[in-house]
């Protein structure tokens, strides 16, 4: 409550300012001063001095599309020197790769701190293999932390030197999935539900239905964490002269060792303070001694350097589009944060009668959602196949509709530890008949027909109905599956086997043949010009376009809102999961109320 009561005053505090410069100023000379200020940020753009080190911070959120932040958080940007916690992938392997030639950077610094960052794994391994790269190249890495969690340390271990706090900590103890069940609260308000569903493993509904994880769910949850545990051990163990058998035996003996016992089991390989690496760094870069840092320049500041570096085929006419697919699929158009099937749909029809544009790139980091929206786009997908090439990258996870996007392209990457399959559909159903009724609400009802009212939640649906939507479940089920065969070239009846709802890892699908080849974006866009036999004449283009600050302050002005959000204590980040998991069901528009989703928000903590 503390804190709601303090960003709620925060926002308002932050409109009432707004009002005030607009009214001090008007929007004109506002909109000036927003001009003027963007004009002077690029004209002057940041410097690399000689003998620089990049600085990674390891708690920017790494992401594969631009965040679409409200039009007040980017006037908030523009207007203050703060830098938002999250950075798209392409900047991070871009600046990374640049880094790797430049001559004025002599090595990297990833930066820990107690925030850690909420990236997925599957990017992390991506932004790993950039760095692995960097080193390949001469260039020292240095890494220090005063706590390593598991996915810094991910990271953190490809460095040449990894160096903790003496007071520090560093966990390596496992994965978990803890799942938060909602059945016994609904039964308590009085809320009905009803489920009709494909596939044992279609674990989406349980939630709603069960108190805890039934053995099917456990099974595949079990053996994707333990493909995931496996990858992350068998990535980290060479990177420290360990073997695999021997971090699984730190994992098992407590996980969380103290600063000098991360030391002796050679996870790390100095326990110093922060001031200590800074004067062994300032050594690299000739810094004097004097000086409070060593000469750096952070990762978000250098891809601005980075990117007129690269940009050697700027005027080639010869595009490969990189569309995004992040989020929650739903019908429609969608928000900011959700895949909207027309949305969606309606870029890759505009890419495909696109002469410039030689081949795509569909970027996947998605759930799944509505149904139908999923079939929408995967039409456009196969359509577009029609006219060029469609390679498609999995991100963290690309599963039940985000699997039904891609199946259609030309060639599937994903990462060893990308989540993906899922292939089953559910439909569920609420209603709140018994919560009415507990504080006197009634309803009563005219039709015209049988089932006039089948969509009602003033009531549950009876046995006629709920045999009706089961129907279209299996119906829905049966094409999805029907496409996997078709598609990906495989026997109906194995689909029918390694469907059912399972969720894979990516390392599972590939000898599944749920997917080509083990890569990432970087891999799927050079199999893209390599379809499109581009050559190294290409550039890319990414989509959906962002509107630019200038352009949503002509449409409307808003008031100015937090950037970044401090660290959640336990209960209420227990309560941001729960925020969460309702937060789900208000996307579920899918007309046909049938959806292709993973397992209700899956964590891996």
């Amino acid at each position: 409550m503390k804190d709601f009561l303090k960003y709620t005053f925060a926002s308002l505090l932050g409109t009432f300012l707004g009002l005030m410069l607009i009214g001090s100023i008007g929007l004109g000379g506002l909109m000036l001063l927003i001009f003027a200020a963007a004009s002077s940020s690029k004209d002057a753009g940041p410097q690399v001095k000689d003998k620089s080190v990049l600085v990674l911070d390891l708690s920017l959120n790494i992401t594969d599309s631009k965040p679409n932040r409200s039009t007040g958080a980017a006037l908030q940007e523009a207007l203050s020197d703060d830098e938002a916690g999250t950075v798209t992938l392409r900047t991070v392997l871009d600046s990374i790769e640049s880094a790797k030639t430049d001559p004025k950077i002599v090595g990297i610094y990833l930066d820990g701190n107690s925030d850690s960052g909420a990236t997925g794994l599957a990017n992390l391994k991506e932004v790993r293999s950039a760095l692995q790269s960097f080193r390949d190249a001469k260039k020292p890495i240095f890494a220090y932390d005063m706590d390593w969690n598991e996915r810094d340390y991910y990271l953190g271990s490809v460095a040449n030197t990894i160096a903790v706090n003496p007071y520090g900590t560093l966990e390596i103890n496992g994965f978990s999935s803890q799942a938060m069940f909602l059945t016994g609260a609904l039964q308590k308000y009085g809320v009905g539900v009803q489920v009709t569903r494909v596939g044992k493993y279609k674990s989406a509904v349980e939630p709603f239905l069960l108190t805890k994880m039934s053995p099917e769910n456990r099974q595949q949850t079990q053996k994707l964490l333990g493909d995931i545990w496996g990858e992350y051990l068998q990535t980290v163990s060479p990177s420290r002269k360990l073997t695999v058998t021997q971090l699984q035996k730190i994992a098992d003996s407590g996980g969380t060792l103290m600063a000098d016992e991360a030391l002796k089991n050679k996870l790390v390989d100095r326990v110093v303070y922060f001031d200590e690496v800074a004067t062994e760094i300032k050594k690299l870069t000739g810094t004097d001694a004097e000086d409070k840092s060593f000469r750096q320049i952070s990762l978000k500041n250098y891809a601005k350097v980075a990117e007129s570096k690269n940009s050697t085929n700027a005027d080639s006419k010869n595009q490969i589009a990189v569309i995004y697919a992040e989020g929650e699929i739903v019908d429609g158009e969608g928000g900011p944060t959700q895949v909207g099937g027309d949305r969606i749909a309606g870029e890759l029809r505009k890419i495909r009668e696109d002469n410039d544009v030689k081949s795509v790139v569909l970027r996947i980091n998605s759930p799944g959602g509505s149904a139908t929206a999923a079939e929408v786009i995967g039409r456009e997908v196969v359509l577009t196949r029609q006219k060029k090439p469609v390679v498609v990258s999995m991100g963290n996870l690309a599963a039940s509709g985000g699997y039904w996007m891609a199946m259609g392209s030309s060639k599937i990457y994903a990462e060893p530890n990308t989540i993906t399959g899922s292939i089953g559909v559910f439909g569920m159903l609420l209603n709140v008949q018994n919560l009415a009724a507990n504080n006197g609400l009634t309803w009563d009802v005219v039709k015209t027909a049988k089932f006039a009212d089948n969509n009602t939640i003033a009531r549950p649906k009876n046995p006629q109905e709920l045999a009706n939507i089961q129907r279209r479940v299996d119906r829905i089920y049966d094409r999805f599956i029907t496409k996997v065969a078709q598609s990906r070239k495989l026997p109906k009846n194995k689909v029918q086997e390694i469907a059912q709802g399972r969720v894979w890892s990516g390392v599972a699908a590939k000898q599944l043949g749920l997917v080509d080849e083990i890569g990432g974006l970087e891999d799927a866009v050079k199999e893209a010009a390599k379809q499109a036999k581009l050559g190294d004449d290409w550039k890319l283009e990414e989509y959906p376009k962002r509107r630019t600050l200038e352009e949503r302050l002509l449409e409307k002005f808003s008031g100015v809102s937090i950037a970044s959000e401090p660290k959640l204590d336990p209960l209420t980040a227990e309560f941001k999961k729960m925020q969460e998991d309702l937060a789900v069901l208000k996307s579920m528009n899918d007309p046909q109320g049938i959806y292709a989703r993973l397992p209700f928000n899956l964590r891996i903590d």
